[in-house]
């Protein structure tokens, strides 16, 4: 476990409004693996680092742990998950069961989200600048609304319990590099190629192909740091 985070104050922000400025600078932080896995984050340090008030801090931290960034025990400081290679399974597990289902859905009507197209065209300008931080937010974000757009509002809401741990693993595999963001770009077009042709079988093939590339390269690392 790490100690309490105690990152240099006075960190820009980006959004005009205080507590979601807190909220979207913090949640980039943990996401991109600035804080680690392991990383306390007490109330008086994210309101020193970001130079805000206790309560602006802490209605970030309360956000954040609502959405699964992160985790906190009763009397105990926020802090970042460290999920277990079990863990990683189930997730990455039951993301493909409800993804799988999401596509076959918008498949059986030939629907391509227009909400996707826009995230994608957004992707791949961030693989022309190798923006990681935004590589992760926007691969995130193609998934999501490939689930929203599908008609049960009942997958949805399963698959956005999963949101925060899915987010914590996408922003691993991209800080970390373990996947070429072209590759994630050409995967994402194949799954909509096969969404518009109305072909359920090889949409649902693809996103589980590449749900589980994604898996099987965090799990080589995850492997790879044990054995260390």
């Amino acid at each position: 476990m790490q100690s309490p985070d105690r990152s240099p104050r006075s960190i820009a922000l980006k959004t005009t409004s205080l507590p979601e400025a807190v909220y979207d600078a913090l949640r980039e932080s943990i996401v991109t693996v600035i804080d680690r896995p392991g990383t306390l984050l007490t109330e008086t340090a994210v309101a020193e680092r970001y130079s805000v008030a206790r309560p602006t801090a802490k209605a970030a931290l309360e956000r954040l742990v609502s959405e699964g960034l992160l985790m906190r025990r009763a009397h105990h400081a926020a802090q970042v998950p460290e999920l277990s290679r079990d863990d990683i399974q189930d997730l990455y597990s039951n993301r493909a069961i409800l993804e799988e289902a999401a596509v076959q859905h918008l498949a059986g009507d030939s629907v391509v989200p227009l909400a996707a197209l826009a995230v994608q065209r957004e992707l791949l300008e961030h693989v022309r600048t190798d923006d990681r931080a935004a590589l992760a937010r926007t691969d995130l974000d193609f998934h999501r609304q490939l689930v929203l757009a599908q008609h049960s509002p009942r997958l949805a809401k399963m698959h956005g319990l999963l949101m925060g741990e899915i987010e914590l693993c996408i922003g691993q595999v991209q800080s970390h590099q373990l996947i070429r963001p072209s590759d994630v770009a050409l995967q994402h077009q194949g799954i909509l190629d096969a969404v518009a042709a109305g072909d359920g079988a090889l949409a649902s093939r693809l996103t589980r192909e590449h749900i589980e590339g994604a898996r099987d390269r965090l799990l080589q690392k995850y492997d790879r740091e044990a054995s260390e």
